[in-house]
């Protein structure tokens, strides 16, 4: 929690720094704080609570800049902290696009509140946290001989910020998170120990989805009993809602300034340009009362805005923050997105697989990459075999690969099913004629 006391001593900060060899400076005050009550068995194994405080500064000091934190919140200790910093900034090589952003950017406020913080927070007993937990566990245990063991947890925290600019910007932000999670493994045949999770998580502690979540972790990892390698060739690729973020990952690395200035983009000068399918339409739209990753500002304090990414598969958006913007010569935008929705489909993943004739459903990536000057990428996954619309077989130890601009143009139906808790809503989608390899 942020007091207002801790502004008041943000404020004498900033102060301090521009009265003492500073000409621009940028804050921010932070406090957070989280909790983690892991189960194995529905017996307790791990405890852990952590709180944090503290100060990070941005000194611009004759054309040079320097970046410094501490956790001592003291004014003496702060008033040597900025000097020493002021000092050892003199030292450095003059960056001239290091600059504050231009002070017509920032955020003026005057919008709702975003609902983003649960004041229920601070009266969870932890008995109850425990609770939670446990019964995840007991929703698994003793229902199937073959459970080897049942990882469960609860966990929950608190974000606070308030940020300054010396030149103009003053913003606060504040949230809650609470999760549940179940994870089970199993003997399967041989020295297979097949395992597989569920989990639910949520900004409101009263719409936590507190019950199913073991079951849900128990129906899952039955269902890859008899997994095996299937035939290599082409497939229709089907993914599952907890994984196709993973595939929407290296578009969005793609597309920040850093990537760009660096000439590490596969998506390097492709704006307005095609780049993927007609159905593939991703916005950010960070002013959505109540919704994970909502946000009014930037960490540099620029006001966000409802910003299109891709439309029917052209991009038009690139993510360049104030300093990158300096270095390319180029307007700058905001520095990351903040709550990206993918345009759903009508069908959820089960209509999606009865479309499907041969194919494969992804429902868990097991390591691998994707290489982000080429685009190129290769991924270990499990799942299970597609045959005239139906999952007939589990499979695993098989790789796609290809290349990710091939990959979106090949996106043929997205599903209706985002998990909305996240802040990447990303539902179901489906791939043609995607390359697997197996046995």
């Amino acid at each position: 929690m942020i007091t207002d006391n801790n502004k008041k001593l943000a404020q004498w900060a900033m102060d301090f720094a521009l009265k003492n060899g500073c000409q621009a400076a940028k804050l921010v005050l932070y406090s957070n704080s989280n909790a983690s009550f892991e189960l194995r068995d529905a017996k307790i194994d791990k405890l852990q609570q952590a709180s944090e405080s503290g100060l990070s500064i941005s000194l611009f000091v004759d054309g040079k800049y320097g970046s410094y934190s501490t956790n001592r919140l003291d004014k003496k200790e702060l008033e040597a902290f900025i000097k020493n910093g002021i000092e050892s900034t003199r030292y450095l090589a003059e960056d001239e696009a290091r600059v504050l952003p231009d002070a017509s950017r920032y955020y003026k406020g005057g919008k709702p509140d975003l609902q983003l913080f649960d004041k229920k927070f601070y009266d969870i007993n932890p008995d109850d946290k425990v609770a939670i937990a446990r019964a995840a566990a007991e929703e698994v245990m003793g229902k199937d001989e073959r459970i080897i063991s049942v990882g469960t947890s609860y966990g929950d925290g608190e974000n606070a910020a308030y940020r300054l600019t010396s030149n103009g910007f003053e913003g606060e932000s504040k949230s809650t998170w609470f999760s549940v999670s179940a994870d089970v493994a199993i003997k399967g045949e041989g020295e297979a120990r097949p395992s597989s999770y569920w989990y639910d998580s949520a900004l409101y502690y009263d719409k936590l989805i507190k019950s199913g979540i073991g079951v849900t972790a128990l129906e899952r990892v039955l269902k890859k009993l008899g997994q095996k390698k299937a035939a290599s060739g082409k497939y229709t690729m089907v993914v599952d809602p907890m994984n196709s973020a993973r595939l929407v990952d290296p578009l969005l690395s793609a597309l920040y300034g850093a990537s760009l200035q660096q000439k590490n983009s596969f998506l390097l000068d492709k704006l307005n340009t095609k780049v993927g399918s007609d159905v593939l339409n991703l916005t950010d739209e960070p002013h959505t009362i109540g919704a994970n990753g909502a946000r009014y500002f930037d960490s540099e304090g620029v006001a966000t805005e409802h910003r299109p990414i891709f439309e029917n598969g052209v991009l038009k958006t690139y993510f360049i923050d104030t300093y990158n913007s300096k270095k390319m010569g180029v307007a700058p935008t905001i520095n990351s997105p903040s709550l990206l929705v993918m345009q759903p489909g009508s069908k959820d993943l089960n209509g999606l697989i009865a479309d499907v004739q041969k194919g494969i459903l992804i429902t868990g990536f097991n390591g691998g990459n994707s290489n982000s000057s080429s685009g190129d990428f290769s991924y270990g996954i499990e799942g299970f075999l597609i045959e005239n619309g139906k999952l007939t077989q589990p499979v695993n130890e098989m790789n796609v690969t290809g290349n990710m601009i091939t990959l979106w143009s090949s996106l043929a139906a997205i599903g209706n099913d985002p998990r909305m808790s996240s802040s990447w809503r990303i539902p179901s989608l489906v791939f043609e004629g995607v390359d697997f390899s197996g046995s």
